[in-house]
């Protein structure tokens, strides 16, 4: 089983239950998941990953294994073969998280519209 932090609407997770994991220990690695991804920018970009909507899905199965499906803000990002890396390091450092495995995707492909306010104030796109 696994809990998933699915991005149904820019920002704001579900999460599905897993039943091995306890549901107290499942809120902390969700928000500490959370928080390591708003550590991960793109350094041509003043926002965190998160918050511009790059996080597609995340999965937490029964082991901890954290498997990320992410975007870039376009498939050419000069970045784009070094960010994997920086968020499997994040997420890895989360207390209790056995693994990580991150997917590039670019289906959909990213736009505008997956910023959070947070990230269009930062960008001052509204």
């Amino acid at each position: 089983m696994t809990a998933d932090i699915a991005v149904a609407e820019p920002n704001r997770p579900d999460v599905a239950s897993a039943p091995a994991i306890p549901a107290e220990e499942l809120d902390r690695l969700t928000d500490d998941i959370v928080a390591a991804l708003k550590t991960v920018y793109d350094p041509e970009i003043p926002a965190d990953i998160y918050e511009l909507g790059l996080i597609y899905r995340v999965e937490i199965g029964d082991d901890r294994f954290v498997s990320i499906d992410m975007t870039l803000t376009a498939p050419g990002c000069p970045v784009a073969g070094e960010m994997p890396g920086w968020v499997e390091n994040a997420v890895g450092a989360v207390q209790g998280v056995s693994g990580v495995k991150v997917a590039m995707t670019f289906d959909p492909p990213w736009d505008q519209s997956r910023m959070s306010d947070m990230a269009r104030a930062a960008l001052d796109m509204w």
